[in-house]
């Protein structure tokens, strides 16, 4: 029975609403929750900034804000100070060099100033080619910068003045989301645990709970046995006339 639930889609997205949901239901992909939002209704995205999510979001709500995740940035920005760390012991200024780089960039963008922000991304990608040094995993290194002065540059839109936002008590990162998320599976996946979860049952187990969260659970087997829609009718109609 539980061979017949439809393989889930990945979104990737995560949305916090503004203003309290009422009625109304915007296109969402088929096996996801469901989004409950009126017209003109103010919709913040947080997204990793892919182009196909920044395109579901533009279709779900066109008058949406679309928010760069931050924790997507920081993410990226640690991998490239880890590489830093291990150009220092190599070459100990162009390492200091690079990581007071990072560290200032990533000063900008929290603030908000992109063009800064992009401005120093150029000037390290410019930097790091020219370096010459024996640190094996220099062109990983600038494999890297190249990589996120692209991912930065093609989500100039979508950044904004995250320590503001902060500030003031409004979401910049899905990133409790996703420790928690991968807090739960992985403890399951783990050997040590008697209840050990396989991928194939985490995998539909998954698909239930998002149904039963979008109250598509109990439509979804009445498709599949039309006899608990019709004894679902008599008990109401007993129900009525008792």
């Amino acid at each position: 029975m539980t061979d017949r639930l439809d393989r889930p889609s990945r979104v990737g997205i995560r949305v916090w609403q503004t203003t309290p949901i009422r009625t109304g239901v915007a296109k969402w992909p088929r096996d996801a929750p469901q989004l409950y939002t009126v017209p003109n209704q103010d919709i913040t995205f947080i997204t990793d900034g892919g182009e196909e999510v920044r395109s579901l979001a533009e279709a779900i709500s066109p008058c949406g804000e679309h928010v760069l995740n931050w924790f997507h940035i920081t993410m990226r920005i640690t991998v490239m100070r880890q590489f830093a760390q291990g150009l220092q012991s190599h070459d100990r200024k162009a390492g200091a060099e690079m990581f007071d780089n990072l560290e200032r960039i990533k000063w900008y963008l929290w603030h908000g100033n992109i063009y800064r922000a992009s401005e120093d991304i150029e000037g390290m990608c410019f930097d790091a080619g020219c370096l010459e040094t024996d640190y094996p995993n220099m062109r990983k290194f600038i494999t890297a910068i190249g990589d996120f002065r692209v991912y930065i540059a093609a989500n100039k839109s979508s950044l904004i003045n995250y320590g503001e936002r902060f500030r003031a008590g409004e979401r910049i990162s899905s990133a409790f989301i996703e420790a928690t998320v991968n807090a739960v599976i992985s403890k399951r996946f783990a050997k040590k645990q008697q209840m050990q979860w396989t991928k194939r049952g985490a995998h539909l187990l998954l698909q239930t709970r998002t149904k039963t969260l979008d109250g598509s659970l109990r439509s979804t087997f009445e498709e599949w046995y039309p006899g608990m829609a019709n004894d679902n009718y008599d008990r109401n109609e007993k129900r009525l006339t008792a």
